[in-house]
């Protein structure tokens, strides 16, 4: 594939399930008078063999000249690392992905993005992530005894799967951690119930949306079972979703707000392929527009 050129306007959807999203993004991006097609990262690969090297895009003669990231298939670390490095490929052959493979490593990876909240002294629940069961029981023990509780979480997860509330060691003890890694989080409790949290939209620097998951149970993803409902953008919701997004220099994300009893609020989780079906039968049809528009800008950066 040559470099993407400027008259093209065809761009690459990186997709193994369309479904709702695809097709407001298609419609969407039509409306701008770009052609949008779907791909799964499975089936692209790095051709080496030549003196320049090429990138195999299905549907794809040339090099699109955009494309946007919905999803990164699962697999073996090897396979992962693959389609991460088609999309790095990408953009160092010129073309804008949204968002970027480095992006996306930074967000997917619980631990990574913990840590990179507190570099940049941004509040985020304080964290434990070690491989060992009885350093990690350790951890279990000290913050029950301060009387506080904790999550165990997945490191590579979404939609709220796989979470395990620890409030006793027994807790603990039944818990199974994911592939033996435990991503330890202490638990943020609310000043009442329901429980809640704030899903803020993030597009090219400036929070743009933002809503509230409300659920009797303590998990408040929309997936499992949360109500969502538009909320007015407060300023501290505002600049730490924002100060979140800049820390992972991402282009668009949705940042997961949390508020304790003592009204403090916390950043607990920045998503680089984030859903909106939620957030936008909350907001309106403004935010596909929003999120769009953010990916054109880039398109359109990149042509100068």
């Amino acid at each position: 594939m040559s470099k993407p050129g400027g008259s093209d306007r065809r761009v690459v959807i990186f997709t193994d399930d369309p479904g709702w999203h695809g097709r407001v993004l298609v419609k969407a991006l039509a409306a701008r008078g770009y052609h949008a097609s779907y791909a799964s990262l499975t089936d692209c690969a790095l051709d080496l063999a030549g003196p320049q090297a090429r990138i195999q895009i299905p549907g794809f003669d040339d090099l699109p000249c955009g494309a946007f990231v919905r999803g990164v298939p699962g697999g073996t670390l090897e396979a992962v690392i693959l389609r991460l490095n088609v999309l790095h490929a990408l953009d160092l052959l010129g073309v804008p992905v949204y968002n970027k493979g480095r992006a996306i490593e930074r967000s997917v990876d619980k631990s990574l993005t913990s840590f990179l909240l507190l570099k940049a002294g941004i509040p985020t629940p304080p964290t434990w992530v070690l491989e060992a069961r009885e350093a990690a029981r350790d951890v279990v023990r000290r913050e029950l005894a301060s009387g506080a509780e904790l999550v165990l979480k997945p490191l590579f997860g979404s939609q709220g799967e796989g979470l395990q509330r620890v409030q006793t060691l027994a807790d603990f003890d039944s818990a199974v951690p994911v592939n033996g890694v435990y991503y330890l989080q202490r638990f943020i409790a609310p000043a009442a119930l329901p429980y809640r949290d704030y899903r803020v939209l993030v597009v090219k620097g400036r929070a743009c949306f933002a809503m509230s998951r409300s659920s009797a149970y303590w998990i408040t993803n929309r997936a499992q079972g949360g109500v969502c409902a538009p909320v007015a953008l407060m300023p501290e919701m505002r600049a730490l979703s924002e100060a979140a997004a800049g820390a992972l220099e991402i282009d668009y994300a949705g940042v997961d707000l949390l508020q304790d009893a003592e009204g403090r609020w916390w950043v607990g989780e920045v998503n680089g392929v984030p859903a909106w079906w939620g957030l936008q039968q909350a907001c309106g049809p403004a935010v596909t527009e929003a999120i769009v528009e953010g990916f054109c800008a880039l398109i359109d950066g990149a042509r100068g």
